[in-house]
């Protein structure tokens, strides 16, 4: 899949996937699948609840928290934070783009690494993440100093 970026090797972000790349994501050998997709987002092949199916039918986990740039907030980065331990390994993260998908595993990872939030936008732009919206550099950023250990 194009633009799938490994952040580690439990946890891999992307673009919204169709359902040939669910095939292959899972001959990938990736165990899950976190959506992070609101239900009727524009360009969306698969609704949630329909790619849920899918994923689970071919025999991997799934995991949807839906996040807005609206909606985002730290009581779902905490829900997905909650939720990753419990997940097979490797998981593949998406939203339409992978930016939202990004945050939020940007997020999990420095606050477990006990990084900065400046750190963590910094090291989000070496790997190549481009935040342009100052909202989310500021969420992400804000969350992170509030949060690492």
């Amino acid at each position: 899949m194009q633009n799938t970026m490994k952040i580690n090797d439990q946890i891999s972000v992307g673009p919204q996937p169709s359902e040939s790349d669910l095939q292959q994501l899972s001959q990938q050998g990736f165990k899950t699948v976190v959506n992070f997709r609101t239900e009727g987002e524009e360009d969306q092949p698969l609704s949630p609840a329909t790619e849920g199916d899918k994923v689970q039918a071919i025999g991997m986990e799934y995991l949807s928290i839906p996040v807005s740039m609206k909606s985002m907030g730290a009581e779902l980065v905490d829900q997905f934070r909650d939720q990753y331990p419990e997940l097979p390994k490797p998981v593949f993260a998406h939203c339409k783009s992978g930016k939202r998908a990004g945050a939020m595993v940007m997020m999990h990872v420095a606050v477990e690494q006990g990084m900065s939030g400046e750190e963590t936008l910094q090291k989000a732009e070496e790997m190549g993440f481009e935040c342009e919206q100052e909202e989310l550099r500021k969420f992400v950023k804000h969350y992170v100093d509030n949060h690492s250990k």
